[in-house]
């Protein structure tokens, strides 16, 4: 009697595996839940960042915020030159959704943690999730350094105005003149 190579039955046993749990459950297999990954809680001190450029004048806000101020949102009284230029989320959003009213030289996350300015892709990365994820592994932004050792990343604000975050238009460049036309 001859009987099959077992490469000729692989496919066979293969699609009968495959094919078990929807007999069984009578739909295709849930994807396994995926774990959530963890952050090491040290992760911010394994970042080197440049500080941000503050705006001279300003920072430190402790020089005039020494206590904490009204909390309601409002036109302010002061601080034309950044009020008259927010774009960022407005007309929903305000100073205080991300400087922190009681001690103004930090900024907070939503949860309430403070972090300082040196630490403020943690509260950028808050809304813009998918930035914050390829900022960390090099795709966005700039960092220098080893490439395998240290590493200093720039800042969002670094790049980005943080009351006005989007970057002007661009008139674009004319396509290059191929090789063909140049008249060589």
């Amino acid at each position: 009697m001859n009987f099959p190579s077992w490469r000729a039955l692989l496919p066979l046993v293969a699609a009968s595996f495959l094919a078990a749990p929807l007999a069984a459950g009578g739909g295709p297999p849930a994807a396994p839940a995926k774990a959530p990954v963890a952050v090491p809680a040290s992760a911010a001190q394994d970042i080197q960042a440049e500080p941000p450029p503050f705006t001279e004048g300003i920072f430190p806000c402790s020089q005039c915020h020494d206590k904490a101020g009204d909390p309601a949102p409002r036109q302010l009284a002061f601080h034309d030159e950044i009020q008259g230029g927010f774009h960022h989320g407005a007309p929903d959003r305000w100073c205080l959704e991300c400087h922190d009213n009681g001690k103004r030289d930090l900024l907070h996350l939503i949860n309430g943690k403070k972090v300082p300015f040196t630490e403020s892709y943690q509260l950028c990365g808050q809304c813009h999730g998918d930035k914050y994820r390829d900022w960390k592994v090099g795709v966005h932004g700039k960092r220098v350094g080893m490439w395998n050792g240290k590493k200093t990343y720039y800042l969002c604000v670094n790049c980005h105005n943080p009351h006005n975050p989007r970057f002007k238009a661009l008139k674009p460049e004319p396509p290059p003149i191929a090789p063909q036309e140049q008249g060589r």
